[in-house]
Formats: structure tokens, sequence, C-alpha cells
């Protein structure tokens, strides 16, 4: 029994001595692996603080615990040494046993933060006292844009609120939910909203809310912007009659315009507070002028309307208003319209007895046909309206149907629509003894088309009343560019040979000679469209900065051109820094590309730089169609010999009785004499260039042969091919006028010959006879060939 005890006993000492021998060792193991930890953490917190800067930071470890201590210049210093230190290990294992030097004697810090707000969401940046909570401002802000971003970069400094911060914080909160697109600086007791709206009624509510929403001992700076619409056509339309005198549409170029016009429609009656429009795209300068001067005679005729769109002017007068009163006010607003408008005044007038059937008229404008009047049934109209649908594309009728029409109404209303096919816009209106077409062609023979083109519908008889003007910036035949293509063509011309700045800098680098050449090539066709040159940078450097760059870079870009002697009258300039990228900015390419020069169209219309030249007022009476094709034939002989007889003056003249036969062999004889050959390729060219651009030297043949062919052979081509010549491939009429300089002898002959050789063998189609009224199965849209740009028995008033 002893010795079994004895054994459990030694048993018993032998586990614990284990025991103990294996705690023991565990101890040591746990030991070890703990100052092997502290010591690793000491030395990558130490290398990571000297890296940073912060080798003012001394660093001990105790256990899993890193204690920083030290004196830190300032509180942000001391900010950024502990997250610098969470970098490496847990940040809740840093200890922030840093102090700060001289607190007490250290000036506070400015607390300052900046909100920004746009349609992506929202960025807050700056420095707030430390008993705000940052998580809390961030929380705040989110809820403004619901699931848009947000960016806090917001740090804390350790000292009191100061007075006013709290309730210019709470402020901009609220600025943030009222503005969408917005910059708001925040300093105590003041806020500064810099904000874009769409339009001037959210402009001004925005304005309404901040002041109703600014606590007291808060200082509000609002700089609330909204862009001005650009208006195409500028319309004003002023009207008084017995519901009194109002506005139906009005549009103001400058806030001082605006004031002008609505005093001016105060003092015609108009009551309350009148509304008219700021925009862009004012046709002149004078439009304040025009617009005050048209309402000053709505209200001395009592009653009517006035209408300005663009440059005309409208003036309807009722009947009741005495025609002595009428053609003073009339003769009055003439005298005091800007040099750039035209005024059309229309009396109506009283109707005593019953009125035959209305009239029928069309407009085109735009692309876009309008049919207006009576037509005699279903299928006349639905005639009319396939005619004017391929003619013109867009119709849009409204023709009411009476079969008390005269005779041979559908047919007059189908020939009103083809004359008017040759403008560019106008108006023909169709009564029972005469046809009147009013418009604006880039045809200096578009009246002679007109007449043409009625001759051959109606055939002789039929009395019509033209006033067309001609517009050389629709003349195909010079070729000027429209606001779009200018546009085009001077970014085109950027983006070849990109004008480049210095770094941060809005001075120009290297030689722009050649860019500036191509560009003010380009302006010479384009000087009067109003067109903005936009600067852009990317996302590097501050906003503020950026815009002001960008801007200063495109105001370069104008200064420069100017200094080269292009018109910049119309041309502005404007930076948007980095708010329209067009390439990510993470990248190098990225960037590249968004810093860059663009020209933009502000308004479609060209501002009026120039007086129009008015409409020559022409009445008449239709030809038959054998006496039109005659005298298309007549002035075809004179087109193709009239070069000839000036330098060869025993030529015949054209009025003589010369046959065809010889006008097509003058011209081949005259070539084998080499010295007159080359006196004959002189009177086809230039002389015809010089009339076809008397103010532009520099579109001589020498310089722009293409355009010297086309004035070479133009008057011949249209006088022969008529409408045809429209459609035309421009190489075939340039061939014809220079083959006479660069081809044999042989060539030049058969070259010369060509108009006469037209001339003796016209289009084959002629015009047929027409019935008075044509049926909706008969075709309506009869060639018009050489008859199309002939004359018709016409006199200019």
């Amino acid at each position: 029994m002893a010795n079994s005890g004895s054994r459990r006993g030694s048993a018993l000492v032998a586990s614990l001595l284990a025991l103990i021998a294996a705690g023991g060792l565990s101890f040591l193991g746990a030991r070890a692996a703990a100052d092997f930890l502290e010591t690793r953490s000491l030395q990558d917190v130490t290398e990571a603080l000297q890296q940073g800067g912060y080798d003012w930071v001394q660093v001990q470890t105790d256990g899993m615990q890193v204690r920083l201590t030290g004196t830190a210049p300032d509180e942000v210093m001391r900010f950024r040494a502990k997250t610098r230190a969470a970098t490496v290990v847990e940040e809740g294992r840093v200890v922030d046993q840093m102090q700060v030097a001289a607190r007490e004697s250290l000036t506070p810090p400015s607390f300052e933060i900046e909100i920004l707000r746009n349609d992506q969401g929202l960025s807050v940046i700056g420095l707030v006292p430390a008993a705000m909570d940052r998580a809390a401002i961030a929380n705040a802000l989110r809820r403004q844009v619901g699931n848009g971003t947000v960016s806090n970069l917001v740090e804390t400094a350790d000292y009191p609120v100061p007075e006013g911060w709290n309730a210019a914080y709470g402020f901009a909160i609220k600025a943030a939910e009222l503005a969408r697109r917005a910059k708001i600086s925040v300093a105590p007791g003041a806020v500064t909203v810099r904000a874009v709206t769409d339009s001037p009624a959210e402009k001004h509510d925005l304005e309404l809310a901040l002041d109703r929403a600014k606590p007291a001992g808060v200082t509000l700076t609002a700089e609330i912007t909204a862009p001005r619409p650009v208006i195409a056509p500028f319309t004003l339309r002023f009207v008084k009659d017995a519901e009194g005198a109002r506005f139906d549409a009005c549009a103001a170029d400058t806030e001082a315009a605006r004031d002008r016009i609505l005093q001016a429609a105060l003092q015609a009656g108009a009551t309350g507070q009148p509304q008219c429009t700021l925009g862009l795209g004012a046709p002149s300068g004078l439009w304040a002028d025009a617009a005050s001067h048209a309402i000053d005679a709505v209200a001395a005729l009592g009653a009517g309307s006035v209408t300005l769109s663009d440059t005309d002017v409208a003036l309807i007068t009722p009947a009741d208003v005495p025609t002595a009163t009428f053609d003073e006010v009339v003769g009055r607003l003439e005298g005091a319209l800007p040099p750039a408008f035209t005024l059309s005044a229309q009396h109506e007038q009283k109707s005593e007895t019953p009125q035959g059937p209305a009239e029928f008229s069309a407009s085109v404008s735009a692309g876009q046909v309008t049919l207006r009047g009576r037509i005699g049934d279903d299928r006349m109209r639905e005639a009319v309206e396939s005619l004017a649908r391929s003619r013109f594309g867009d119709v849009d009728s409204a023709l009411r149907l009476d079969p008390d029409v005269p005779e041979g109404w559908t047919l007059r209303s189908i020939a009103a629509i083809e004359a008017l096919d040759g403008l560019d816009s106008g108006r023909v209106t169709v009564g029972p003894d005469l046809i009147r077409l009013t418009g604006v062609s880039g045809n200096q023979r578009a009246s002679d088309a007109a007449a043409a083109r009625l001759s051959q519908r109606l055939g002789a008889g039929a009395r019509y009343e033209l006033a067309i003007r001609y517009d050389r910036k629709l003349d195909p035949l010079l070729a000027l560019p429209s606001g779009e293509e200018c546009v085009d063509r001077l970014n085109v011309a950027m983006k070849e040979s990109e004008i480049g700045f210095e770094p941060g800098k809005s001075v120009i680098a290297g030689d722009p000679t050649e860019t500036l050449e191509r560009i003010a090539a380009v302006m010479r066709d384009c000087g009067d469209y109003r067109i903005e040159i936009g600067g852009h940078t990317d996302s590097q450097g501050g906003e503020e900065m950026n815009a002001r760059l960008s801007h200063d870079r495109a105001q370069a870009i104008v200064d420069a051109l100017r200094d080269h002697g292009v018109d910049m009258t119309y041309v502005v300039s404007k930076g948007y820094g980095e708010s329209q990228p067009i390439a990510d900015n993470d990248t190098d390419a990225g960037r590249e590309a968004n810093r860059r020069i663009e020209f933009t169209l502000l308004a479609d219309q060209p501002a009026v730089t120039e007086t129009p030249a008015p409409a020559e007022k022409v009445t008449g009476v239709t030809d038959s169609a054998e006496v039109v094709a005659e005298r298309a034939l007549v002035e075809a002989t004179e087109a193709a010999t009239l070069a000839l007889r000036l330098v060869m003056p025993d030529a015949p003249s054209p009025e003589a009785a010369l046959p065809l036969a010889t006008a097509s062999t003058l011209p081949a004889i005259a070539a084998l004499d080499g010295d007159l050959l080359t006196r004959i390729h002189d009177a086809l060219t230039i002389p015809a260039a010089e009339v076809a651009f008397p103010d532009n030297n520099e579109a001589a043949p020498e310089n722009d042969p293409e355009a010297a062919s086309h004035a070479a052979t133009s008057p011949s081509v249209q006088v022969v091919t008529g409408a045809v010549a429209a459609s035309a491939a421009p190489g075939s009429a340039a061939i014809a006028a220079t083959l006479p300089a660069l081809q044999t002898v042989l060539d030049a002959a058969t070259a010369a010959t060509l108009p006469a050789g037209l001339a003796v063998a016209p289009p084959a189609d002629t015009p047929a006879d027409t019935p008075a009224d044509t049926p909706a199965d008969t075709p309506v849209d009869a060639p018009a060939d050489a008859a199309d740009n002939a004359p018709s028995g016409a006199e200019a008033d």
C-alpha cells in the first residue's frame, strides 16, 4: 500500500513539473513573439514617418500599442502624422500623445470650406473646427444629391468654433439644396453663392429663395447667371386692338434695349408689367431703335399690329383707320427706321359688297411651304398640294374648297407655285386678275425666270407683279459658306495646324502664322457671322484658375487674328475651363485633347453689315410660250457672241439677223489667230470676273480660276439651259471657260463654239399648251427648260 501511494505521488509531481515546463515554454514563446511584433511595428512606423517628413515624431511601442510623442509644428501636421502611422498599423493601435508647438501663441486658422455641386454629385473641401463631425457633414450633403457622389475632403483643427460659423455653415447646406449647379464658399458669418440657372425665371426664383433662407447675421453674396438663348428669327410683335395693347412676342439684345422697348409699349397703352426676352441673334445693334419706332407707329394709328422678324417690319392697320392717318404714320416710320430695316405696310379695306373668292397664297421659308386660300375641289387640292410637296418637301396646307372659284384657278395656282420655286424665300398671291410674287433669291435673273415660268404655264395675257430682292449671300455662283460651314472650316483649320500655348500661360508658343493665315482665309467669307472662340483646359489645377486661363487663351487667339488683319467685329471669346471635357482627364492623351480652342456659331443668320438693295418692282403681262422660247434663242446667241464683239469690232451685232451657224463658226475662225485668241480669252474671263466680284480684287481670274470660270460661263449657261444650269456639274462650266487658254487651237475653237452650239440646238422639251384647268391626274410639273430664265414682256416701275 505504501509503495502504491508513493508511486501516485511521484506521478503527480511529474505531471506538475511537465505542466510548469510547458507553461514556461509558452510564456517564453509568446514573449518572443510580442517582442518581435513590437520591434517590427517600431521599425515600420518610424520608417514611414521619416519618409513622410515627420522626423519630429518619436515612436514607442508597448505590446500592441504604438505610442506617438513629440511636438508638432501645428494641428494639421499632428493630424497628418497620425494618419501616416495608421497606414502602417491598425488605426486602433496608434496612441496619439503628440503636442502642438506653442499652442497658446498660435493664431487660430482661417476656417473655410467650399461646396461644389453639379448634376453628377457634390464635393466639399476645406478646414472646419474639430467640434464638427466630418461624417455628419458628408451625410448632410449626401441627402442633397440623392444617388449622386459625395467627395468629402474636409480636415479639422482643434480650435474653438468662431462666431458666426454655425449659422453660415447651416445656410450653406440649404444653399446647396437650392442651387443644382453652384460653387458655395463658407466663412464665419459669410456665404458666397456662384450659380448657373437654365433661364432668367429660374435665376429670379433662386435669388428669392436664397434671400428668404439667409439667417440674420450672415452676409450673402450671390452671383447667379442665366445664359441667354439664341433667338432665330429675332422677333417682336406688338398688337393694339379692342382688348388693349400687348406683346404677342418680344425679344431684345441688351438690358438697355429691353428697357427702351418696354417703355415704348407702356406709352402705347400696355398695362401691367410686359415681358421681353433677352437673347442672342439680333440682326442689328439698332434693334431697339426699330422696335420702339414701330411700337410708336401703332400707338399713333390707335389700332393695328406690327411684327419685326429680323430686319423685316410688317405693319397692318385695320380698315377703320383713316387713309390720311395711315399714309402719314407710314411715311414717318419709313423715315425713322434704321437703314438695315425694310417696311411692309398694309391698310385693310372695308368690304362694301360681297367679294369674289378668297385669294390663293403660298409662302416658302426654311424649306417649308404654307398654302392658304381656296381651291376648286378635292382633286384640285390634292394636285396643288402634291406639286408643292414635290418642289418643297414640307407642306402646311389649310386650303378651303370653293366650287365657285374662277375658271382656270387651279392652273394659276400651279403656275404661282412653280414661280415661287425659284426663290429661297418668298410669297406669291393669286387673284382673279393679278399674280403678285415677292421674295429673296440668290439669282440675279430670278424675276426673268419667274416671268418665264408664268408664261410657259399660263400662256399669253396673264398679269403679274414681281418684287424679288437679290441676296448675294444666297448666290450659288459665289459659293459663300453658311454659318455652320464657317465654324466647321475654322475648326478644321485649327485642328490641322493647332496653335499651342506655353504651359500654364496664355502666351502663344511658336510661330502661329500658318494657322492664322488659314483662319484669316476662312474669315474673309465669314466675318459677318456671330462666332465664339471658346477656350478649354484639362482638370489639372483649380477650377477658377482653369476658367481664367481658358478665357485668356481664347482672347489671345482673338487678339492674334485682329493683329493679323482679320475683322473680329462679331467674334467674342469665352473660357469654359474644365467644364466641357471631350476625353478622359485621367490620361495624358485625354488631357491633351481637352486642352483645345473651339469655334462655335452663335446665330444662324449673319449680322446685317450692309443695307440690302431693295427689290425692283416689275409688272407685266405674260407672253406665249413660243415667244418666250424665241427670246431665249436670241439671248443665247447674244451671250455666245458678245465677248467676241469686244475684240472683233466688225463682228455682227446681236440685234442684226445673225444666222446661228455664223455665230457658231466665228469663234473658231478667230481661234486661228493666236493673238486674237488671247484677246478673246481675256474678254471671256476678266470682264465677267470684275462684274461678278466688283469689290473683291482677290477673286480675279489669276487668283481664283474656278470663280472666274463660273463668272465667264454663267450668263450663257443660264440663258441656254435655264434651271438645268443650277444642277449642272461645275466642272463642265470650268472646262468650257478655260479650254480656250489651255488647249490647242482646235480645242479652243471647239470650246468657244459650245455656247452658240447650244443656241442652235436647244433642249428638245418645249412647253406644251396647257388646258385652262388641270385635273388631278394630269402631270403639272412640266419642264421649264430654256424658257425658265428668259424674260417675259415686262417693264420695271
